[in-house]
């Protein structure tokens, strides 16, 4: 029997990160402790999948960086063009082929209080290898879904359309919970109740060969969802965005959730709910595959 791998440390590998307009060995590229997107959150980021050494719709996602910097009050000072020509040479030096791509930024350590309108804004664009979310020889099967404790919060209450750092504190508690209880991850409903997504992927139902996904008004419409969505459109299904209560859940048949890093993964079970993964979730996964061109 063979061993597990050793899993090596995010602060251990080799390879290269672009920091603040340098390419920088992989482990010279730190932060100090007093740095304010620690301590508070003060930071946006993407995740991002190249495929062959190609960013999937990258200029969307640095588009997207820049406009949650600017709701978190945070000016990035390189442009969409400089940002994606750091994307496409970390790519490169770090071996092309299929990567994660992770852009941030965040405020430094020049002032430690809440306030800090004179923090230096750091921007790093970060890529490895990193497969599939999800084993693609039981994809189909689909995923087990716990419901979370945490709802995604009011947008009167949290800037919710920024890919914030600070947005995914439930999240991470959520997919803990979940994780431990034998799920793969956790379901979060809105702040009034409604079904909203998981904890880093959006998701959709399917009855009467339709496709419903909620809203996406209190949290993040994700570019994967968008791209599914069209898709499907493109595919002739109905696709309807509404508000999706809990106890609808048992009406559905297929269950699907979407993102960069989950790519189009069929759901079999949220709690108490039973999907079956049919027609509708593996036509999309495999015209998601087609379109990133990962084929």
């Amino acid at each position: 029997m063979s061993a597990t791998p050793a899993i090596i440390p995010f602060d251990k590998r080799e390879g290269f990160i672009w920091m603040n307009g340098e390419v920088l060995p992989w482990q010279d590229a730190k932060v100090h402790v007093l740095t304010h997107g620690l301590h508070y959150g003060s930071s946006v980021f993407e995740g991002e999948r190249a495929y062959k050494g190609r960013i999937f719709k990258s200029r969307e996602h640095s588009e997207r960086l820049i406009a949650s910097a600017r709701i978190m009050d945070m000016e990035i000072p390189y442009s969409i063009e400089e940002i994606e020509e750091a994307k496409r040479r970390i790519v490169e030096l770090n071996g092309g082929g299929d990567q994660y791509v992770r852009p941030v930024a965040f405020r430094g350590s020049e002032m430690m209080a809440v306030s800090a309108q004179h923090n230096r804004i750091h921007v790093a664009v970060a890529t490895w290898n990193w497969p599939s979310m999800f084993d693609p020889a039981i994809k189909m099967k689909g995923i087990k879904l716990d419901i979370a404790e945490y709802r995604r919060p009011d947008p009167a209450c949290a800037p919710v359309h920024a890919k914030a750092a600070g947005l995914y504190m439930i999240c991470t508690l959520s997919k803990h919970r979940a994780e431990k209880r034998g799920y793969a991850d956790a379901m979060m409903l809105d702040w009034q109740g409604r079904v909203a997504e998981c904890t880093g992927a959006n998701i959709f139902f399917t009855k009467d060969g339709a496709i419903h996904t909620p809203l996406a008004d209190c949290f993040l419409d994700g570019i994967t969802r968008r791209t599914v969505i069209d898709l499907a459109k493109r595919r002739g299904f109905e696709v309807i965005e509404r508000r999706i209560m809990p106890d609808e859940m048992p009406s559905f048949v297929e269950c699907f959730i979407t993102g960069s890093a989950a790519e189009v993964t069929p759901v079999a079970e949220i709690g108490p709910d039973r999907f079956t993964p049919g027609n509708i979730s593996r036509t999309l996964m495999e015209d998601y595959v087609t379109e990133v061109g990962a084929n």
